[in-house]
């Protein structure tokens, strides 16, 4: 591997340790309603990179996970508003589980405001952190939902 290699792997890494921690921590965030500044303080001190119940979590990208709770939660109405549109009919949002929303929104938010990153690369991202919740069926929603949005979100 040539050291830009090695270097675009670690990248890749350590943005998607990033997005598993900033779906963990917006589910967080709605079930305690934990102030932004308190979430962000427990996850750079006491999660992101450390070691808990003998698991080693891998090294976050601190600004990106930065980037992507705060622009949730910034931009919460707007993300929502895009999710609801393109869930079937007879469903809401407050129909799907606290998880779910979470990984949609962190999703949307890539789609939305992050256009350094390719709409295949956010898709696939948030696709892999649904299998660490979910069973297939709702790795497949989170992948055709977040299809939908990205078409909308960027042509």
């Amino acid at each position: 591997m040539t050291r830009s290699t090695t270097r675009t792997a670690a990248r890749s890494k350590a943005r998607a340790a990033a997005r598993l921690a900033a779906v963990q921590a917006l589910y967080q965030h709605d079930m305690e309603q934990t102030p932004l500044a308190q979430l962000l303080h427990e996850f750079h001190n006491h999660r992101l990179g450390a070691e808990i119940e003998d698991a080693q979590y891998a090294e976050a990208d601190v600004a990106f996970f930065d980037d992507v709770v705060k622009g949730v939660l910034a931009r919460g109405g707007e993300i929502d508003a895009m999710i609801a549109g393109k869930l079937a009919s007879g469903w809401s949002l407050e129909r799907l589980d606290k998880p779910m929303k979470a990984i949609l929104r962190c999703g949307t938010y890539e789609l939305l405001a992050r256009a350094d990153v390719p709409v295949a690369t956010a898709i696939t991202e948030y696709v892999d952190v649904a299998h660490a919740f979910y069973d297939k069926r709702e790795a497949g929603f989170v992948n055709g939902l977040l299809d939908a949005i990205g078409k909308a979100a960027r042509g």
